[in-house]
């Protein structure tokens, strides 16, 4: 099983946030991590607008995701919020998911405007599945080169990055600083 999930929000083939969800990855990958990345367009289309919780799909995905040491889940922002398909995959998946593991929210945008978007959407859907939820990260779509290797271009925003997946790690590796610490 893999130690750690990535879970994409994009229902696009080659979006912002998931070209940084594998930059993400990446980093995992070189610190040892076993990582598996997980995409809502992994989910047959009628799984996720039927609400089809006994979907093998789902059930596969659930197993991943109970199974990981921590998560991340990266969407851009559709209308102030996470993407539908995203929360349709949420949906159908058991309500205590998450429970005390650790879970870095991540969400990509081309306003600043939108900022917030992680604190007021995402971060509240993933603690009803009883998340540990770090700091969250917003990236704007100026700071994101999805054609580049190493797909964010700002170096402020690509250290902050960094710093939050360095948290990550520390709560992966250290269970009992989940409940001393929260980022």
């Amino acid at each position: 099983m893999s130690e750690i999930v990535i879970l994409s929000g994009s229902p696009s083939e080659f979006s912002r946030s998931e070209q940084v969800l594998k930059y993400l990855g990446t980093l995992l990958e070189g610190e040892q991590f076993s990582v598996t990345h997980i995409s809502v367009k992994d989910v047959p289309y009628e799984d996720l607008f039927q609400g089809n919780f006994n979907s093998t799909a789902v059930k596969e995905i659930a197993v991943k995701i109970q199974h990981a040491k921590g998560l991340i889940v990266g969407s851009p922002v559709y209308k102030g919020a996470y993407s539908g398909v995203l929360k349709a995959l949420i949906d159908i998946l058991p309500q205590d998911i998450l429970k005390h593991k650790p879970v870095l929210p991540l969400m990509t945008g081309g306003s600043p405007s939108h900022l917030l978007a992680v604190e007021y959407t995402l971060k509240p859907v993933l603690a009803t599945l009883k998340a540990h939820n770090l700091k969250g990260l917003y990236l704007l779509d100026r700071q994101i080169d999805k054609q580049n290797s190493l797909p964010i271009i700002d170096e402020d925003i690509l250290q902050r990055t960094k710093k939050q997946l360095f948290y990550f790690v520390q709560l992966i590796n250290n269970p009992v600083a989940r409940e001393v610490v929260t980022y």
